[in-house]
């Protein structure tokens, strides 16, 4: 069923997209540094695998945290103090050349980054009500657009005399640089609205809760395979060096940036279940592209659609779970964030260990299997209303 809904993009909105892409510099540097940080360290893939382990349980751990942080400070510290923590994380990568201090900078980067990032989504749909979807999705493109740049700069930084990581100063050079401009702006604060039934009565969330965040699961699950793994299977199969590789990373990210784009004007007119569901299928038809290509160009196109597909699976899952949340977005917000980190943190970490086991273009049929999974979940979770 269409729908017509209106967005206006005021200075708070804007902020909050640039501090999107200062985290998307984080996410997609370490998402690149992890094959070569195998090759440097010399471990398995399924060990290089536990970084996004490591990325899945900060984002747990912060999820929990999450309601009480912002009850008790507010959502502008929270997010300011998680981009700070997130930098913390990235220069102990940068700067670590042990399996520890990268493991234990992977996992503050990603419980400080998944915090604010999951106060940023709660904020937008609050603060922009029926087109909290189509914001959100267009957040995360501004996002993307910056991951682009920033799996570019990694990939000639990597074939350079100056190593790769010099470039991972970028999201501490970008957040310094955003609270300089615009440190003093923030949504505008809001009359309270009156305490919603499930809030104050703490009434247990509905199934469809449950299995929107499964469907979230699934999806991120997905995404960070791709982004932790594809630039490896990718190398594989055109004899690419690994630095060389990463540029599929960057063409996947090319694909998200223009579905996401695409897919907030989509959010407009359709409810975030119908697009999530069309989503998978084109992610499906990437992966098949992917999965068969031998040669550059092919790959680089099956990526490219398959970063199509997978850019609105993440903003139209969380919609999915606070629309269904009973008026408790900051508590659905923590939840996300838990159900998100195991995805990130599982879908790299098995990929990895099949690989090692049956070689990672075999790995990669992980993917069909998850979108299958939730593409039953959105199906079957679908309101009848």
């Amino acid at each position: 069923m269409e729908r017509t809904i209106k967005v206006t993009r005021d200075g708070p909105t804007w902020l909050i997209y640039l501090q999107l892409a200062t985290f998307a510099t984080y996410l997609y540097g370490l998402s690149a540094a992890v094959p070569l940080l195998r090759a440097e360290l010399g471990v398995s893939q399924a060990v290089a695998g536990l970084h996004g382990t490591g990325m899945a349980l900060g984002g747990i751990a912060g999820g929990l945290a999450l309601p009480t942080l912002t009850r008790r400070l507010g959502r502008r510290v929270v997010t300011w103090g998680g981009l700070a923590g997130m930098n913390a994380g990235v220069l102990l990568v940068a700067f670590g050349h042990s399996l520890p201090l990268t493991l234990a900078g992977f996992t503050l980067a990603g419980g400080c980054g998944s915090t604010a990032l999951y106060v940023m989504m709660a904020v937008l749909s609050d603060h922009h009500g029926p087109a909290g979807a189509a914001v959100i999705s267009e957040a995360n493109a501004v996002g993307v657009t910056a991951g682009i740049a920033t799996t570019y700069v990694f990939s000639v930084a990597a074939e350079s005399s100056i190593g790769w990581r010099p470039s991972l100063f970028a999201p501490v050079a970008a957040t310094l640089l955003l609270a300089l401009v615009m440190g003093r702006v923030w949504v505008p604060p809001a009359p309270a609205p009156p305490p919603s039934p499930a809030a104050s009565l703490r009434v247990p969330y509905g199934w469809r809760f449950h299995v929107a965040g499964f469907v979230l699961l699934c999806c991120v699950a997905l995404e960070f395979a791709f982004n932790l793994w594809a630039a490896a299977l990718f190398g594989q199969r055109t004899g690419l060096s690994p630095g060389v590789a990463a540029t599929g990373l960057t063409a996947m990210l090319a694909g998200m940036a223009a579905g996401r784009f695409g897919g907030a004007r989509l959010a407009l007119r359709f409810a975030p279940g119908a697009v999530l569901l069309g989503s998978l299928g084109v992610t499906l038809a990437g992966w098949t592209l992917f999965w068969t290509g031998t040669s550059a160009p092919v790959c680089y196109a099956g990526l490219a659609l398959s970063g199509l597909g997978i850019s609105v699976q993440f903003p139209m899952g969380l919609t999915r779970m606070i629309e269904v949340s009973g008026g408790r977005p900051d508590q659905a917000s923590g939840t996300a964030s838990i159900w998100a980190g195991v995805g990130s943190g599982s879908g790299p970490f098995v990929l990895g260990a099949l690989g090692d086991g049956f070689g990672t273009h075999t790995a990669f049929l992980l993917a069909p299997a998850l979108i299958a999974v939730a593409a039953g979940g959105v199906v079957g979770s679908r309101s009848r209303s």
